[in-house]
């Protein structure tokens, strides 16, 4: 079979990242590698180069391949998303209005912990009200009698089985500690919309606060995501003042306050992740053939999604994390080279 060429790795590509999607930093390497016989870590300016391209064949459609950064657990995820505002347009036509609603409160109940723990408890998940979603134009005094039916007897049992489906579909998630976050659909299509209502931003990387630590001075409002101050403070020398007011920013858990050096991976355990990284990679890539060949050439996204998906993006994380390539471990291996 003669080799595709660079137009069909681009569609390939973004197929299997529609069908998949979001995906995991790694995952989504792996894939780039399968369709292009290259290693994103090897190859960063080609890397780069193609999800520019593609972005410009998407813009038309008002479409974006983006990457953003899950909040609660620091990983980053690449992910297609729809490039206009409103949240109706981001689900879609798959949810009803009662329960694109309920998306809308549970929305702004967790926004509204930016800054802090940026999560709910189940409890309060289900005690949002609907009617607070509903605007009413002429604003009369009946207005709430005006209310539609469908929101006003949205039960308990629809907004649990409405959590669970918003959940599963990656839009909330459940966060280490038994709550309710956002999930990285949310992070990756609705960083305008966030900067739109004015949620506080990281004064590092400057996107929104939704998990983060504020400064321990009452009357300073600076905020900063827990990752972005792992890397402030990376280094032993580094000053923990507050950029704004000087207050000691404390310590986090799983600061390193050791050698640079103490993540690295052995040599063994290098050449035993890259060759398993190589038997993914082939067959990952033998699976894009699949799908391509029964996707045919227009540009849906294919029905059947992988059930082994998230096995393998679990899998794949945890041995990236055995051969400390997680992502605090990268600046140190480049200053190594």
């Amino acid at each position: 079979m003669a080799p595709l060429s660079w137009r069909q790795r681009h569609h390939t590509l973004l197929q299997a990242l529609l069908s998949r999607a979001p995906l995991a930093e790694p995952d989504f390497h792996m894939l780039f590698a399968a369709v292009s016989d290259r290693d994103p870590a090897t190859h960063q300016q080609l890397f780069n180069d193609t999800l520019l391209k593609i972005n410009k064949d998407l813009a038309y459609l008002q479409f974006e391949l983006r990457a953003c950064i899950n909040q609660y657990d620091g990983m980053v995820y690449y992910g297609v998303v729809n490039n206009i505002v409103d949240e109706e347009s981001k689900l879609g036509t798959k949810y009803s209005v009662p329960q694109i609603a309920f998306y809308k409160g549970l929305l702004e109940a967790i926004v509204q912990e930016a800054g802090t723990d940026g999560s709910i408890t189940s409890i309060d998940a289900l005690n949002v009200r609907l009617e607070n979603q509903i605007v009413i134009v002429d604003g009369s005094e009946d207005s709430q009698s005006r209310v539609p039916s469908s929101i006003k007897n949205f039960s308990l049992s629809q907004k649990e089985n409405t959590l669970d489906e918003l959940i599963r579909d990656r839009w909330l998630s459940y966060t280490s500690t038994g709550k309710i976050g956002l999930g990285t659909r949310s992070f990756l299509d609705l960083r305008s919309w966030f900067r739109g209502n004015d949620i506080p931003s990281c004064v590092v990387c400057n996107e929104a606060c939704i998990k983060a630590s504020s400064c321990l001075n009452e009357g300073c409002n600076v905020r900063i995501h827990e990752y972005c101050l792992k890397k402030k403070f990376s280094q032993r020398k580094a000053s923990r003042a507050c950029s704004s007011c000087g207050t000691e920013w404390p310590c986090q858990d799983g600061e390193a306050d050791g050698d640079d050096d103490v993540n690295e991976p052995g040599e063994d355990q290098v050449s035993s992740a890259n060759r398993s990284s190589r038997k993914k990679r082939k067959r990952v890539k033998a699976e894009l053939v699949e799908e391509n060949n029964n996707a045919g050439p227009s540009m849906e996204v294919p029905r059947r999604i992988l059930r082994s998906a998230k096995a393998e993006a679990v899998e794949a994380a945890q041995e990236a994390s055995s051969a400390g390539a997680s992502q605090p471990d990268r600046g140190s291996k480049r200053r190594k080279k």
